[in-house]
């Protein structure tokens, strides 16, 4: 199973996204979809800080097999009025002998906003490789995206006119971890919006409750809540795939897990470590 960090990056942006467009974190602001203009975007960061790391175990099961398949690891850094955030998904040695796996996605957003300014996805998977740059005009609504095999081999050179407040697969996550879902109704469903692969998509996700004493293979056991997001069908989810995700009651809203069918078997994806939290994990109720 390949595109880990994909598979990742598509469930943590799906099961947040839904609070970020329909009740904006100043109190009382909610989203006009007819409208999107209306829209304030602006949102103070309260959640993470700089240095933040966040590593997950990815396992592929296969009936009743379950394999040590990859790792993906989610980075946050300061660069002057810039969040820079970084992800990396790879196979473990053991699996690559199968496929290997390197990608690289990074993000550049405004701090006062969270929105993204520039965003790279830079992937080689088996034999296939992809190189996409996407930078946001915010004046006036538009992306400029660069595509090809490589860096080096840059195929396409587009600029699309989007809405506002429109973000990248990896920015939402971030953005988005800074909204309350203290007011989130059980079997609620919220819609969401980003840009990927050239295209806006608009998908929702329903909220399933809360969860407690969830356990964590490996880690302990949480308070968490938990989410079912919509996700694109094709070359990594099957037809009418059913994700669910995992996420920490408490002020840092970290997923803790997540599971999914793909096109053959399904995904697990595991929290593995966390470093430079801002707050104290007080989900955690017990340890392993």
């Amino acid at each position: 199973m390949k595109k880990f960090a994909f598979f990742i990056l598509t469930a943590l942006c799906f099961g947040f996204t839904n609070q970020a467009y329909h009740n904006h974190f100043n109190e009382g602001t909610k989203t006009n979809f007819a409208n999107p203009d209306n829209v304030s975007c602006a949102v103070d960061n309260v959640t993470f800080q700089s240095g933040e790391e966040i590593s997950y175990s990815v396992y592929y099961n296969w009936g009743f097999i379950r394999i040590p398949a990859g790792e993906v690891t989610f980075k946050v850094d300061e660069e002057g009025n810039q969040y820079h955030f970084s992800v990396v998904g790879k196979t473990v040695k053991s699996y690559e002998w199968f496929f290997k796996v390197r990608d690289y996605y990074d993000s550049w957003v405004d701090k006062s906003t969270l929105l993204p300014n520039t965003s790279v996805r830079d992937v080689t998977e088996g034999g296939y490789t992809l190189y996409d740059k996407n930078e946001f005009n915010r004046n006036n609504n538009t992306i400029h995206n660069v595509r090809g095999r490589t860096l080096e081999t840059v195929e396409e050179d587009n600029n699309f006119k989007v809405e506002s407040c429109l973000h990248d697969m990896l920015s939402i996550v971030y953005f988005t971890r800074n909204f309350d879902f203290s007011n989130y109704q059980t079997g609620d469903k919220f819609p969401m919006k980003l840009f990927i692969d050239k295209e806006t998509w608009d998908l929702e996700v329903q909220y399933k409750g809360i969860e407690t004493n969830r356990e964590v293979k490996d880690l302990g056991t949480f308070n968490t809540l938990k989410f079912s997001p919509q996700v694109i069908e094709g070359d990594v989810f099957p037809d009418n795939a059913e994700v669910n995700m995992w996420v920490t009651n408490d002020a840092n809203r970290l997923p803790v897990e997540i599971e999914s069918p793909v096109s053959v078997g399904s995904v697990r994806a595991v929290l593995k470590d966390y470093k430079n939290l801002r707050y104290p994990m007080t989900a955690k109720v017990r340890a392993q």
